[in-house]
């Protein structure tokens, strides 16, 4: 089978990391500091701001368009279009890349705000006061809980077995909290701590034991909805 040096690419992570040259066959490998894979931009350093900055440069085209083309300013055609059309954009494969630099969650959360503003009769209301009207949860809070609907998926869903090779260790099921703990793990590198595995397990462990316990996703996912409206 004959491969095509062109579509490969080597980045290099690590700060000690030698910068090896690599070879297919007598090609030398082109190497790079950012690389798209199945539509996310991942960079040499992890921090996946890039993604984030392109995911709501997207979305905010999409919303200008919408802005622009549609006269109606009800809550029934403006929401539609953005859960459709504006959303999906920011939420692509998040739970891989969820950003963690404030100014890059600020400008995430900023794309449903001005979505929010343009529905008559929600202009100048506070943001809280926007999501209670139209029901929405704000971004932070949807990452938070598609965070916790993978970790049911692994630790007690279909995909189990995947769940025992990435988290580090199953805490025993004990009386109190969930009886469904998974290890939060130390990490002495911040990359390490932006892992799913690694920031949902807190909130994960925290969780009520009515919500872990739920016997299906769907029953775990309306349990969730109702405790995490009650979170701020």
């Amino acid at each position: 089978m004959g491969f095509n040096t062109e579509k490969y690419r080597v980045m290099h992570l690590g700060r000690k990391n030698q910068q090896h040259t690599y070879r297919l066959g007598n090609s030398l490998l082109t190497s790079v500091k950012t690389e798209k894979d199945l539509g996310v931009i991942i960079d040499a350093t992890m921090n996946m701001g890039q993604q984030s900055g392109d995911a709501v440069r997207k979305a905010n085209h999409t919303l200008l368009c919408i802005q622009r083309c549609i006269s109606s300013r009800s809550k029934e055609v403006i929401l539609p279009l953005y859960a459709t059309l504006v959303r999906p954009q920011l939420e692509y494969c998040v739970q891989f890349w969820a950003p963690h630099f404030r100014r890059d969650v600020a400008n995430m959360e900023r794309v449903q705000r001005r979505a929010t503003r343009m529905i008559r009769g929600q202009q100048g209301r506070p943001y809280k006061e926007r999501l209670r009207d139209l029901n929405l949860f704000s971004l932070h809070k949807r990452r938070l809980r598609g965070d916790q609907v993978a970790v049911y998926k692994l630790v007690k869903g279909d995909q189990q077995a995947l769940g025992e090779f990435l988290f580090l260790r199953a805490i025993p099921g004990v009386a109190r909290n969930n009886g469904h703990k998974v290890a939060e793990g130390s990490f002495r590198l911040d990359i390490r701590k932006r892992y799913i595995t690694v920031r949902a397990a807190r909130t994960w462990n925290q969780l009520p034991k009515e919500v872990v316990l739920a016997p299906t996703l769907g029953v775990f996912r309306r349990r969730l909805d109702e405790h995490l409206a009650g979170v701020v």
